[in-house]
């Protein structure tokens, strides 16, 4: 049996604690193990003067991490589930899914205490076209400028005055104890997450038998099952940062909803569709909402942002 981990994981704060979650759960589980953090740094995080939908997309996060277990630099990748493509690289699989923290997105002011109270004008800081268009449909009147870096890097940027407000997911500042920049939760059904978003995931080498089953005490069933039919939309919609899709599952009463959206990057037009199943098939209910939204007219939306029309 294996005495030693290694663990790839992006540089950043807010990377390095996630990281460090899985460590300290992974030692809860086998304190017989030494484990080790392998910080890299990815092209995601060197190209900061463009939107993800321009350069690529969040699948820039994740490469590097990806090579290193490929090439056995590393025995697992710790991502933030939000940054995985819907199409897993060959050879490589979400091994498990830790606890969900909060999915929804916040809003983070020095000067506003409310999303409402923005003026005609004012401008808020996002990269997430998903975001854009929930914003648009709800102040027409905002503007919205381009916001990339680091958690810490967009902090700095908003206490600067470079925006009168900006848009971020809860999960990263309560793991960073940074609960208190928190002026207002975005919450479904007036703002609905990415998907995945809130959840860490473990990504591991498919036959490597050793290290799935080491892991496999991290697996939260609930949120496991969430991210699925969140996951199964985002596939069937054939998602990325070019499209706003937006997704949230939760189980209430043994049964698992799911909302998805589908919107105009300008907020014009915005598709929703809310369904409910049995939670031992969330891939089928991600795909019914999926074909909801396309049924509601979001093809013509997908299809006109990536170009195919």
């Amino acid at each position: 049996m294996k005495t030693k981990l290694r663990i790839a994981t992006r540089e950043s704060r807010l990377a390095l604690r996630q990281a460090e979650i899985v460590k300290q759960q992974l030692q809860q589980h086998h304190p017989e193990l030494t484990i080790e953090l392998i910080g890299m740094t990815t092209q995601g995080d060197k190209e900061l003067s463009q939107s993800l939908a321009k350069i690529g997309g969040k699948g820039l996060f994740i490469k590097e991490l990806e090579q290193a277990l490929l090439t056995n630099r590393a025995d697992l990748a710790v991502h933030s589930m939000k940054d995985m493509p819907p199409d897993l690289t060959p050879g490589l699989t979400i091994a498990a899914i830790c606890e969900r923290e909060p999915a929804w997105d916040v809003f983070i002011s020095k000067r506003y205490q409310h999303l409402q109270t923005l003026p005609a004008g004012a401008v808020i800081g996002t990269s997430s076209l998903r975001r854009q268009c929930q914003l648009y449909a709800l102040l027409p009147n905002i503007q919205i400028k381009l916001l990339r870096g680091n958690l810490d890097t967009r902090l700095r940027k908003l206490d600067a005055g470079e925006y009168d407000a900006i848009i971020l997911a809860a999960a990263g500042l309560l793991r960073l104890n940074l609960k208190d920049r928190i002026r207002q939760m975005l919450m479904p059904p007036e703002f609905i997450p990415a998907v995945g978003q809130g959840a860490i995931g473990i990504q591991t080498r498919i036959d490597d038998r050793q290290v799935n089953q080491l892991i496999k005490p991290l697996n939260h069933f609930a949120t496991a099952v969430c991210v699925s039919a969140e996951r199964a939309l985002t596939q069937r919609l054939q998602g990325s940062c070019q499209t706003p899709i937006a997704g949230y599952a939760h189980i209430q009463a043994n049964m698992l909803n799911l909302t998805g959206l589908v919107g105009q990057p300008d907020g014009s037009i915005i598709y929703k569709s809310t369904r409910q199943a049995d939670i031992n098939d969330p891939p089928q209910l991600g795909i019914a909402v999926a074909d909801d939204l396309l049924v509601q007219g979001a093809q013509a939306i997908l299809d006109s942002l990536r170009g195919d029309v």
